[in-house]
């Protein structure tokens, strides 16, 4: 059964009669030239994401998988124009995003954050989690006066589970977890609707990851916030997201309703990817 005959997950059909999208992206590229080496050869041009189609729902988390390389995190460097793409749209609330200037970009942004992946080098260790966190309030001039910035800065930290006197201390005095908190609190403090997970939990322990997990599951929650959650791992996938893109060499080669993709999955490299997840029979769910 190929991608284009694949049966439409019933979750999946009802929100996209249901539902206006918070957040689309349609048919976006992100190409990047790969300039010939100094022994010879032509310029290439690099693909890196090719023709993506995604659809994000208001209070849904929508998982984004594949292995290394496949584009995941260009394609949400793309989404949120911190690179922005070739071509393509990236619409935001009805608005698209790159056909914005620098000071409309600037407003919407506050909207659209992100949680990176590796919590020692997204902090800088020169500032403390004060500033840290306080910083895109000060960018987006949100609070009218310092202390309701700091205000603001001691609820969102209690939020994720630290405390108002953490805003006096560096990052190197937290464990890779707490640095995390601390990257989630720094998302969360413009109060955005979508939140990009670009592989939030790979750099750390086992028995942390699942402590920010739950900790996004509960912000989402408390925020009503809708997540693209990026990740190779399967497994974490399976648990967290209620619909899922499978991306191969640049491309989204099948995506729907979590378990159906998992159970059925329709194209071959899905069904490679989910052979690969430890302790996973045929045809069960990671």
């Amino acid at each position: 059964m190929t991608i284009e005959n694949a049966p439409v997950p019933a979750p999946l059909a009802a929100a996209a009669n249901g539902r206006v999208p918070l957040l689309e992206v349609r048919d976006l590229h992100k190409h990047y030239r790969v300039h010939a080496s100094r022994w010879g050869g032509r310029a290439e041009t690099l693909r890196a994401v090719d023709g993506v189609s995604l659809t994000l729902y208001r209070g849904e988390t929508l998982g984004l998988v594949g292995e290394s390389g496949c584009g995941k995190s260009s394609l949400a460097n793309a989404l949120l124009m911190l690179d922005p793409p070739t071509s393509g749209q990236v619409v935001f609330a009805g608005q698209d995003l790159t056909r914005m200037n620098a000071r409309e970009m600037r407003r919407t942004r506050r909207r659209l954050q992100v949680v990176f992946q590796d919590p020692y080098s997204s902090l800088n260790n020169r500032m403390t989690v004060g500033q840290i966190v306080g910083e895109p309030l000060v960018v987006h001039r949100i609070g009218a006066t310092a202390t309701e910035r700091r205000d603001r800065v001691a609820q969102v930290l209690d939020s994720v589970g630290l405390s108002a006197r953490d805003a006096r201390r560096y990052p190197h005095e937290f464990s890779g977890g707490q640095r995390q908190r601390i990257g989630i609190a720094r998302a969360l403090v413009t109060r955005p609707e979508v939140v990009v997970c670009d592989e939030p939990v790979s750099a750390l322990d086992v028995s942390v990851q699942a402590q920010v997990l739950n900790l996004l599951q509960d912000l989402q929650e408390e925020y009503e916030l809708s997540y693209l959650f990026i990740s190779h791992d399967l497994s974490l996938v399976a648990q967290l997201v209620d619909r899922v893109a499978v991306m191969y060499r640049g491309t989204i080669v099948e995506q729907g309703d979590v378990r159906a993709v998992f159970t059925e999955p329709a194209h071959e490299y899905t069904r490679k990817l989910l052979a690969a997840v430890p302790g996973r029979r045929s045809r069960d769910r990671p």
